[in-house]
């Protein structure tokens, strides 16, 4: 089976290390918890071994709108 990391319809995931976090939830005011959610074993994470609590960044690309980043916290249920 090929990664899910290199399929052409999965934008890129990437694990923030602590001090990215820090600044991700800084410049947005916010706190972890109103972050949107992904589950640790969903196929687009899973290949990063991602922990509770990690934030992923998202980036994906479109024609229309260029690049756009979102951000999801990590959860095991």
């Amino acid at each position: 089976t090929m990664p899910t990391q290199n399929h052409s319809f999965i934008p890129e995931h990437t694990l923030l290390n602590d001090k990215q976090k820090a600044e991700i939830l800084a410049s947005y005011h916010i706190s972890i918890r109103e972050l949107p959610k992904i589950l640790a074993t969903d196929a687009a994470v899973k290949d990063l071994e991602p922990n509770q609590g990690d934030i992923v960044k998202i980036t994906r690309e479109s024609r229309s709108a260029g690049v756009s980043t979102y951000y999801r916290v990590i959860i095991n249920k």
